[in-house]
C-alpha cells in the first residue's frame, strides 16, 4: 500500500519537508531561551490563524478512501486503535506509569516513545518494566532539538547514533520530534515502522501529510529499507488542549465516529508530560488527564469487540505481512 496520491511525501527539502517556514525554523533555534507563557502566546496566534483556514480539519474527507488491496483489520474487527505517548522530560518520566496503569485498567495497551539524548535518563529496567507489563518502547528523535533534519548530512550522523539506541533498545520504530519527516531520508534507520506524520494537522510546523487515516508500506528497491508509516489520525493533545483550549474530548470523539465509518485507524499521541492525574487543576502546560481516560471509556463501551488495540510494531507487521 502507498499513501495517498494527493500527497508526495518524499519530495522534502534538507529542513525536513516543505510547508517548514523560515518563521518557523527559527522559532525552533529559538524556543529554548523563550518563557514557556511567550511559546504558548506564540503558537496559539498562529493556530487561531490556521484554524480560520485549514478546510481539511480535523476530517479530511479524501483521507478516508480505502486503499488497494486493502485486506481488512484482524479478526474481522471494524477498525483499529493504536495508542502512543511521546515523553518530552523528567516529568513525563515520572508520569508513564501512572499512565500505563491507567490504561491496562481499561484494557488498552500503548507504546512509550523516549529521547536518547535529551533531558532524562530512560534506565535499562524502566523500559524492560514497561514491556513486562505489554507495552512497547520505542525511539523518540535523538536529542528533539529541531535539528534532524538541518541537513542531509547531519541526519546521517544523527542516524548512527538513533540506530544504535534502536539496536540497544530492541526497539523497532522510530517517532521525530516536532513531528518533522522525510520519508526518504528515514530508509537510513533501521526501522520496522515510523510515526512522524499524519492524516491532516495544520498545526504542525511541517504540515504537509500523509492523506490517509491507513497505515501504508514505504517502499525501497533494497527490501531492508523499506518501512511501515503509521501516520496518527486524531489530534494531538497539546493541540487541542494546551493550544486551542478545548475543553472536553468531543474532537477526538467526532472524528472516531467519521474513522469508525471509513473502517481505519485511530492513532493518538498523548503527551504523558501534559497529564494532570488525581483530579489537581492542571497548570498551564497540562490538561485533565480525566479527559483521556474519559476517551478510553468511551471507545471501549460504544464500539465494545469492533476494535483491534495493536502495539505499534504488532500493527506494522501486520501490514507488512499483508503487502507481501
Amino acid at each position: 500500500m502507498e499513501p495517498a496520491p494527493e500527497e508526495d511525501t518524499s519530495n522534502h527539502d534538507s529542513t525536513g519537508g516543505r510547508g517548514m517556514s523560515l518563521i518557523n525554523a527559527m522559532y525552533y533555534v529559538f524556543k529554548p531561551f523563550l518563557p514557556q507563557g511567550v511559546r504558548y502566546t506564540m503558537r496559539r496566534l498562529r493556530a487561531n490563524y490556521k484554524l480560520q483556514t485549514a478546510r481539511d480539519w480535523p476530517i479530511m474527507l479524501s483521507a478516508g478512501r480505502t486503499p488497494e488491496g486493502w485486506p481488512g483489520w484482524p479478526e474481522g474487527k471494524k477498525f483499529a486503535v493504536v495508542l502512543t505517548h511521546d515523553v518530552e522530560g523528567p516529568t513525563g518520566l515520572d508520569r508513564c506509569q501512572q499512565l500505563a496503569e491507567l490504561e491496562a485498567r481499561h484494557g488498552f495497551r500503548s507504546s512509550f516513545n523516549f529521547i536518547p539524548e535529551g533531558g532524562y535518563r530512560v534506565t535499562k529496567e524502566f523500559r524492560q518494566s514497561l514491556e513486562d507489563q505489554g507495552f512497547e518502547v520505542g525511539v523518540h528523535d535523538l536529542r528533539h532539538d529541531g535539528s534532524l533534519y538541518q541537513s542531509r548530512k547531519s541526519f546521517d550522523a544523527c542516524a548512527v547514533r538513533i540506530n544504535d539506541y534502536l539496536r540497544d533498545w530492541n526497539a523497532t520504530g522510530f517517532r521525530a520530534g516536532f513531528m518533522f519527516h522525510n520519508l526518504e531520508w528515514l530508509k537510513t534507520l533501521d526501522i520496522e515502522y515510523d510515526a512522524s506524520t499524519f492524516d491532516t494537522d495544520p498545526f504542525e510546523p511541517q504540515p504537509d501529510g500523509a492523506g490517509t487515516i491507513f497505515p501504508f508500506r514505504v517502499t525501497d528497491p533494497d527490501p531492508r529499507r523499506s518501512y511501515i508509516e503509521l501516520p496518527y489520525t486524531l489530534p494531538q493533545d497539546a493541540t487541542l488542549y494546551l493550544i486551542l483550549r478545548e475543553k472536553t474530548n468531543e474532537v477526538w470523539k467526532k472524528k472516531t465516529d467519521w474513522l469508525v465509518e471509513q473502517q481505519g485507524m485511530v492513532l493518538l499521541n498523548v503527551h504523558p508530560d501534559y497529564l494532570a492525574f488525581d483530579g489537581r487543576k492542571p497548570e498551564i502546560s497540562e490538561f485533565d488527564a480525566a479527559l483521556y481516560e474519559d476517551f478510553l471509556i468511551h471507545l471501549k463501551t460504544r464500539f465494545q469487540d469492533q476494535y483491534w488495540n495493536p502495539l505499534p510494531r504488532e500493527m506494522s507487521r501486520f501490514i507488512a505481512a499483508s503487502s507481501d
